[in-house]
């Protein structure tokens, strides 16, 4: 802490026991919060970091231990408000007693130790709040963050099936482009054999109008062309027969 306590010799002789033990309760009171409030800035340092540590771990997963610190948190809380109060009243009771009449004038040793004590309780009730503050501020935003988690779980739990149905749609749109892609691919191949198959088919016209030509500038030519068909087919019907008759007589042999 900041602030220690006040520690001093024997009482001095100004105003008697009263306020010698106005000022020990104080010192009392002072240690007391000193300790409490050591053990509060740990526990919010402690919920901060145990906050931090989930969120990094896994945003699903719940905080242990969370409803018990806070329950602690509320229990330090009502405890150094009570010794807080407390304090404050010992005070007032000393500048009271200090102020009031048929008390001789304090030196200023003794007046600056009545201010320190002001001071310190001034110092120990700030911190208090600060820290409170601090932790109030932590635990709204981690509820914040905590709700903001469960709409989304809720939001992507609950539209699970919208997902999937998207998904499907999408594979068979996926289908769809790629059938249509294959019939285009198809076209496109029909296209270009059709007008390979044309352009064929006018080189062969244009070789049987240059044969025709050719034959009608030479009649010996076509006569002799002619005459090669002729030969071919003779030789083609006596080789056909040929075979035919092999083929009876292997038949014959094979069944007798």
């Amino acid at each position: 802490m900041g602030c220690s306590p006040i520690c001093e010799g024997p009482p001095l002789s100004l105003g008697g026991s009263f306020l010698w033990d106005l000022r020990k309760q104080a010192r009392q009171l002072e240690n007391e919060l000193d300790l409490k409030l050591v053990s509060f800035s740990k526990l919010c340092t402690s919920y901060s970091s145990t906050r931090d540590g989930r969120r990094d771990s896994s945003d699903t997963t719940p905080l242990l231990n969370g409803s018990s610190q806070d329950r602690m948190f509320e229990t330090m809380a009502v405890e150094i408000e009570q010794l807080l109060g407390k304090l404050t009243g010992i005070n007032d009771k000393m500048a009271e007693y200090t102020n009031s009449a048929g008390v001789p004038s304090l030196n200023a040793a003794l007046m600056h130790t009545l201010q320190r004590h002001r001071d310190i309780l001034q110092d120990y009730t700030h911190e208090f709040h600060k820290t409170k503050a601090n932790f109030l501020a932590i635990r709204e935003r981690e509820n914040l963050l905590g709700s903001v988690r469960k709409d989304i779980e809720s939001y992507k739990s609950g539209s699970g099936v919208n997902n999937r149905r998207t998904e499907l749609f999408l594979k068979e749109h996926e289908h769809l482009r790629n059938s249509d892609r294959l019939i285009e691919e198809t076209i496109s191949i029909a296209m270009a054999t059709k007008e390979n198959m044309t352009s064929q088919r006018g080189m062969l016209k244009s070789i049987q109008s240059k044969m025709n030509t050719l034959a009608n500038r030479f009649p010996a030519v076509n006569s002799l062309i002619q005459r090669i068909n002729l030969r071919k087919r003779r030789d083609s019907l006596i080789l056909g027969g040929i075979i035919g008759i092999c083929t009876i007589l292997l038949l014959l042999y094979a069944f007798h």
